[in-house]
């Protein structure tokens, strides 16, 4: 129910990081100012720049006791 999908977006930064065995992608996408996650076994290409349609929901996590939010991506593809 609180699945939101967006089209045509324009992913300003896109950044790749090991955590255990997978690859956590965080987007930063043009007038948004929560960042949007999703996670791989293997590396992702480089999203910067392009157009993509997702499907997400907002989530938050806990850091060094301070709660963030961010949207976790369930479903990506390039437009």
């Amino acid at each position: 129910p609180d699945l939101v999908h967006s089209q045509d977006m324009k992913v300003r930064s896109h950044v790749q990081r090991e955590e255990d065995e997978w690859l956590v992608n965080t987007l930063m996408l043009e007038g948004q100012d929560v960042p949007f996650k999703f996670r791989r076994k293997k590396r992702y290409r480089s999203l910067q720049g392009a157009r993509i349609n997702i499907t997400y929901y907002p989530d938050t996590e806990v850091v060094a006791g301070l709660e963030f939010e961010y949207m976790k991506i369930v479903r990506i593809r390039q437009s």
